[in-house]
């Protein structure tokens, strides 16, 4: 169990990408980490672009980055619903100022362009329709399946979740 005693926010909230969520929370928790679900309501259930729900087991305002060992953004639509909310970006920020991995795929890294210019002098790849979101945010954008940039890990599309899980466990296991 590589991820034992490690804990994994992975942020919700409508129109996520149903497998950038559901993939990774298995693959973590198989792993032996614990994962949280945040969102902006604890206890709400937020709708995927297909309609599977995603219950919010915390908010935003009950968690901290001292208690987490990461966070993952996934894609859909949800990253722009999710950037709309301060203490969003505030978590992701601090996690990133601690070194802690942050790890954002598909259009989940719309959240990393609105969380302290946390991209600017980064290796990033995205989903390619928001490649200038993430280059004008800073990043050294790439077409690639997973980039990793010290603690940084971004992925293009769910084709790319086995290697961006991989690498996700791969910093996760290095902290």
């Amino acid at each position: 169990m590589e991820l034992k005693g490690k804990r994994i926010a992975i942020l919700v909230d409508q129109l996520y990408q149903e497998m950038e969520v559901w993939y990774p929370l298995y693959r973590f928790q198989e792993a032996g980490a614990e994962v949280v679900t945040v969102g902006a309501e604890a206890g709400k259930s937020y709708p995927s672009k297909l309609g599977y729900p995603c219950v919010a087991r915390r908010s935003y305002a009950e968690v901290s980055a001292k208690d987490f060992d990461g966070v993952v953004a996934p894609g859909g639509f949800a990253p722009d619903h999710i950037r709309r909310h301060p203490e969003a970006g505030a978590f992701v920020a601090e996690l990133n100022r601690q070194g802690k991995l942050i790890a954002a795929i598909c259009h989940g890294p719309w959240v990393l362009c609105s969380a302290g210019g946390m991209l600017k002098g980064r290796k990033a790849t995205s989903f390619f329709a928001i490649k200038d979101d993430v280059i004008n945010a800073g990043a050294e954008w790439a077409d690639a399946e997973v980039v990793v940039d010290r603690n940084l890990v971004t992925s293009r599309k769910p084709d790319d979740l086995p290697a961006f899980c991989r690498a996700c466990i791969g910093v996760l296991a290095s902290q």
